[in-house]
Parts: structure tokens; sequence; C-alpha cells
């Protein structure tokens, strides 16, 4: 949290000390801390590494103290938890200390950072519903919630789900599709975008694919030039050459006047 006046915090690391089992181990956030200093846009890399350089430091001291018999008994391992994890007005501070059940405290630790600062649960799924969210809000703003509902575009021999499509099932008029393309490596972004890009072709060699149909796509960052931006700008350009109106996630103004009036009259832009 280097912002006091704002309170926002990301969460970099986890610490389980269990004294009864004499454990004490941590894991922290690697070299991959992009995420951390992007939304922190005053927060300078560099001195974000010295931080958690420092931090490092002091939980190997404490996690050598805990392992060595003898050397802290369980009365001082529980005055440095104490002391550790106590309110400070630094960068890096700790939560609220936390109980858990664990048979094997390392595979714990493990869990809790692939959860908490991994993002494990945030499955390919969840993101995207995330984004159908969204735009169900923006819907329901512009009054236009009834018109558009979750159904299934195609017969018994070909079909694909799309969250929000108006029309009756059996003759489709209009499709709004969120597409996820916020993967950490852009071989995700390739295979992700290339599942729809097949179901889009699928459909239509079947003439089943509503002629109005728009993906609202979220990305890498426009001002990132890395290998994700290039496959996303891959993937929406496959998607427009397919005459598919496609527009950043975050867009909604383009979404409503699609809703509303169908046409492609926007375009996808960096």
């Amino acid at each position: 949290m280097p912002f006091i006046e704002t309170e926002e915090f990301v969460n970099i690391g986890v610490v389980l000390f269990a004294p009864g089992a004499r454990f004490f181990g941590f894991k922290l956030l690697g070299n991959r801390f992009a995420r951390v200093t992007n939304f922190f846009e005053g927060l300078h890399p560099q001195v974000f590494k010295a931080a958690m350089s420092s931090l490092r430091d002091e939980l190997e001291r404490l996690s050598s103290l805990h392992g060595q018999p003898g050397a802290v008994t369980k009365e001082g391992q529980l005055a440095l938890w104490t002391e550790l994890t106590k309110p400070r007005e630094t960068m890096l501070r700790f939560g609220d200390p936390r109980v858990v059940l664990a048979d094997d405290c390392q595979a714990k630790l493990a869990e809790l950072y692939d959860y908490y600062v991994g993002h494990n649960f945030a499955t390919r799924e969840y993101q995207e519903k995330l984004l159908e969210r969204t735009v169900s809000g923006w819907l329901r703003s512009a009054g236009l919630q009834n018109q558009f509902h979750p159904a299934r575009i195609g017969n018994d021999d070909y079909h694909a789900h799309f969250p929000f499509v108006a029309g009756p099932e059996d003759l489709p008029e209009k499709v709004i599709k969120p597409l996820n393309l916020n993967y950490a490596d852009a071989a995700k972004i390739i295979d992700h975008g290339g599942q729809w890009l097949y179901r889009i072709d699928s459909l239509r060699k079947r003439d089943l694919l509503p002629t109005e149909v728009l993906f609202s796509v979220q990305g890498p960052s426009y001002q990132e030039l890395s290998p994700r931006s290039r496959a996303r700008d891959e993937i929406v350009g496959e998607l427009q050459s397919r005459d598919i109106l496609v527009v950043p996630h975050g867009a909604s103004q383009p979404i409503i006047e699609f809703a509303q009036h169908g046409g492609l009259n926007h375009s996808y832009s960096r």
C-alpha cells in the first residue's frame, strides 16, 4: 500500500506461521511485478524492488530463527510474529492475521499464495463472467436488458453459446460477446481468440450466424508493445476481417448504440 491517501492495496506475498510445528514460511512475488507498478503509476519500480528485497531479507532471518531448535521459545516465536505483523506506516504491510487448518504447512502456503497473489480462481470463464456483468449493467442502464438474453446459436450439428442475443433462438438478430484476451502469455491470447474465430467460421459456414455481431474485447494495455499486444491485434484483425464489429471493453457507448440500432459504425482502435 504505497499511497496511504487512497488505501488501495495489492497482495504481494503470504506468510504462514505454525508455532506448534515450528514452521515459519513465506512466499513473495518474484520478478514479475509489472501488475503492481502498473497499478500504482507513481511507484518507481526500483523503489518497489528495494522494499521487496528488504522484506525478503527480514523474513529469511526470521525463518532461520524458527528453524533452529531451542533458538527461540514458543513465547518468543509468538512475540516475533506479533512484532512482524503489527500495523506500520511502510509501503509493505501485513493484513490482519487469519487462522487456517492445514496438515501440510508448505502445501498450504503454496495454496494461499496461488489464491491471494496468483489469483488461480480467476479462470477464463470467471474473467469473461465479470465482463458480461459489466455489459449487462450497461444494457440495464439503457433500458435494453429485456431485449437480450443468453442463448445457444446453431443447430444439432454445430452450436455455440452467447451471453447476449437479441431475437428468438431459432432466428437470432444480433449478438454481443465480451471476450477476454488479457492473458500473461501471448500463446493463450491466440488460443482463446482462435477458439472464437473457429466458432464464428463454423456458424457462418452453416448460415447460422446473425449478420450483426459485436465482440467487446479486453486485452493488454493499449500502451503496451509486446508479444501480448501483437497477439491481441492479430485476433482483433481476424475478427474484423470476418465483418465482426470489435470494440475495446470499457467503451460502453458503441455497445449501447449497437444494441439500439445495430450497424457497423465503430471499429477497434489502440
